[in-house]
């Protein structure tokens, strides 16, 4: 197939996945909330996940395709672009306020994470089944964490739709299987899609998932994060964002590596660095005032346009 068609199915399935992220966490918002399930929990869960979703799902298909250096590649790149790229841009259309526990406890856990994939990848170039484990035993262990501090009344969760009075149940469930099914075609049609191109331009699977994967998958935060920022209400965006990092590393490589371990090229050492070294360049940002200045912001940008000029070399 021609480079325009494979284009527009990428782009048929980045909408599919975005669109079907958003149905699937409105529609399990409010259906847990139609149970009477805690704000919190559902802020922790379904809420904060949700953005992580088309990540989660085009990593899985492709290690399920044999497409390892997408599933890699996509999480890293995403983490690296949510930070340098997401973060900077709202931080510039808005100085964005960190919470103290997100500069002494989530952003460490996410410089922690990222060196303890890169270790386990670059140990014997496999993230194995056991590896797998690991990581969502990490993940429970954030969960607790969260919940633990929100008790406290330390963390700012964001909060799920407010369930409309009537909304029927038949018609929130239907809006949960439509969105995971749009989910799934779509992580589907996008791993086909970027294999494709990577074939026809002569570009490796690495760096496919690094950019163009990468980038789509990241478009629920992008939005979000810019929206929110827009009309000043971007506050949370750094947790959020630090959140999607742990939750991509823990749980959509973790998922990933239990279903079929997933190959991790020698290539990946310079981005996984990256990776490390993005999230402590956040946590220097942050550390003084606890806000992200605009200055830090274009600093952030700069450091993308460097990155990205790397991979492109």
């Amino acid at each position: 197939m021609s480079v325009a068609v494979q284009l527009l199915f990428l782009v048929v399935g980045f909408v599919m996945l975005v669109k079907g992220a958003d149905w699937f966490v409105e529609g399990a918002s409010k259906v847990a909330e139609k149970f009477g399930i805690p704000q919190l929990v559902i802020g922790l869960t379904i809420v904060a996940m949700g953005t992580s979703l088309p990540e989660a799902a085009v990593s899985t298909s492709a290690a399920l395709k044999g497409s390892a250096e997408i599933t890699i590649g996509n999480v890293v790149g995403s983490n690296i672009m949510n930070v340098l790229l997401i973060l900077g841009l709202t931080s510039v259309i808005s100085p964005l306020a960190v919470q103290k526990s997100t500069v002494r406890y989530e952003v460490p856990m996410v410089i922690g994470a990222s060196a303890l994939l890169a270790g386990m990848g670059l140990t014997d170039g496999w993230v194995g089944r056991t590896d797998g484990v690991i990581l969502l035993a990490g993940m429970v262990l954030y969960l607790l964490y969260l919940l633990r501090m929100s008790k406290k009344g330390q963390a700012v969760i964001e909060e799920g739709e407010q369930a409309d009075k009537n909304d029927s149940l038949f018609k929130l469930v239907l809006l949960i299987l439509i969105g995971g099914v749009m989910i799934v075609l779509g992580s589907d049609i996008t791993v086909d899609a970027a294999t494709a191109l990577a074939r026809i331009f002569g570009m490796s699977e690495r760096l496919i998932g690094l950019t163009i994967v990468a980038f789509g998958t990241s478009l629920p935060e992008l939005v979000t994060s810019v929206t929110a920022a827009i009309k000043g209400k971007a506050d949370i965006a750094v947790g959020n964002i630090v959140g999607s990092n742990i939750f991509n590393i823990f749980f959509v490589v973790g998922v990933s590596a239990v279903i079929t371990p997933v190959i991790y090229a020698p290539n990946f050492l310079v981005d996984s660095i990256v990776c490390i070294v993005t999230g402590c360049l956040l946590w220097l940002l942050v550390v003084r005032k606890n806000k992200l200045q605009r200055h830090g912001g274009v600093i952030m940008l700069l450091c993308y346009v460097g990155y990205f000029i790397y991979l492109m070399r």
